[in-house]
């Protein structure tokens, strides 16, 4: 007797708790109505086609810097113009480089169809000689969604008196 009451109360609590709550779903349309959720746009979906003409996408002026030469401990600074040519705002979440010496600062804000921005990367050549190449990795709602821009050149060693 006492299991089959356990029974039914586990049971009513498992079905009370099931039960939609409708101030949580109005909570999560708030939320939804105020992300970036109408500018973030996935190209896949889920029958594998790909929509890579409505997106965002980014255009750079150059993407390989050569800086020649510089002196050990030196920092080589360089902006990175580009223009987004896709069809929607375009916003960068994420942009890094492989290691803490190269480091670049971007708009967080979104970039309307047709306008342009810069990425500025700054990097600093303390213990870092001879040949250099540094990636710098965009990570933006664009198809692909990563894209790359390099800084090259030479350091030359601090010669010591």
């Amino acid at each position: 007797m006492k299991k089959t009451w356990i029974i039914i109360i586990i049971a009513l609590f498992t079905l009370g708790a099931c039960q939609k709550n409708p101030s949580n779903e109005k909570r999560v349309e708030e939320v939804s109505a105020a992300s970036n959720a109408d500018i973030i746009r996935n190209p896949d979906s889920a029958d594998g086609a790909q929509d890579t003409a409505n997106v965002a996408k980014m255009t750079f002026e150059e993407t390989t810097f050569d800086f020649g030469e510089a002196k050990e401990g030196e920092v080589v600074t360089h902006i990175y113009k580009f223009k987004n040519t896709g069809k929607v705002p375009l916003l960068i979440s994420d942009a890094r480089s492989t290691c803490g010496c190269t480091v670049p600062e971007w708009s967080k804000e979104p970039i309307a169809p047709g306008q342009s921005s810069e990425i500025s990367v700054k990097f600093n050549t303390a213990g870092k000689i001879e040949k250099q190449q540094k990636p710098v990795t965009i990570t933006a709602n664009t198809y692909p969604s990563e894209t790359k821009v390099y800084l090259t050149g030479f350091v030359n060693a601090q010669v010591s008196q």
